[in-house]
């Protein structure tokens, strides 16, 4: 145990550790489709920091490095984006309009649970940008002093929930069109939700990816003075 902890100093233990646990966890969802990749392969880093007695710090020399790549990876999506643009572009001004409303009722909503329950501006900052993908929300929880880890926590939180309950929840309401689910599962649960689509439906994860883009413009623009007037309003 005393070497693995040794070795845990090294950015490639983490670059390793997390590899090995997502390719572990796409196996298990493959024999069970309930269990999302991403939630099984942090629950086994973490059960293994643990269990190891290794330092956070430690283990995130190397997943910094992961981490760099969800920028590009971000960008990747643009794929699966060009080649649905033929349909979007016959519906492009109901998507839009679509994702803009889903947008704005979900910082609103947002906004009114932190103020009902009592909640600091830091805390109503750190939540509002928990639908739009990790890297802007993070950004925009940095800018605006909330709390950028836990903004990060809640916006995987988000997309995981909005990945393996949105889409059947759509269905359920006998909402199953490409276009429908794509809007909304990409506007509520941004990159993962898109990644869990692209595994089902390219033209799902292409729509999805141009909500996911609008969603996170929307709230850049309207985030902000949210944050900084709501609060004053409801005084």
């Amino acid at each position: 145990m005393s070497e693995l902890r040794d070795l845990a100093g090294e950015p490639v233990f983490g670059v390793a550790l997390t590899i090995g646990a997502y390719a572990l966890a796409l196996r298990l969802n493959r024999r069970w489709k309930w269990m999302h990749p991403l939630f099984a392969c942090t629950g086994m880093l973490i059960v293994l920091l643990l269990v190891a007695d290794i330092p956070y710090e430690d283990y995130s020399k190397g997943g910094e490095i992961v981490s760099f790549f969800l920028g590009p990876t971000t960008v990747a999506l643009a794929v699966p984006l060009y080649k649905s643009l033929l349909t979007m572009r016959r519906r492009l001004k109901a998507i839009a309009v679509g994702v803009a409303a889903g947008s704005v009722a979900g910082l609103c909503v947002s906004s009114l649970v932190v103020l009902a329950f009592g909640g600091s501006k830091e805390l109503l900052i750190t939540l509002l940008p928990k639908s739009v993908t990790t890297p802007i929300a993070i950004e925009l929880s940095k800018q605006l002093a909330g709390n950028a880890p836990l903004t990060g926590v809640f916006t995987v939180l988000t997309g995981l929930l909005g990945s393996m309950f949105g889409p059947a929840l759509l269905r359920l309401f006998g909402l199953r069109s490409d276009l429908t689910i794509g809007a909304a599962v990409g506007t509520a649960a941004h990159g993962i939700g898109t990644g869990r689509l692209a595994r089902e439906s390219e033209a799902q994860a292409g729509i999805s990816g141009f909500a996911m883009s609008l969603s996170g413009l929307v709230m850049s623009l309207l985030g902000i003075p949210l944050a900084i007037w709501l609060p004053i309003w409801l005084r």
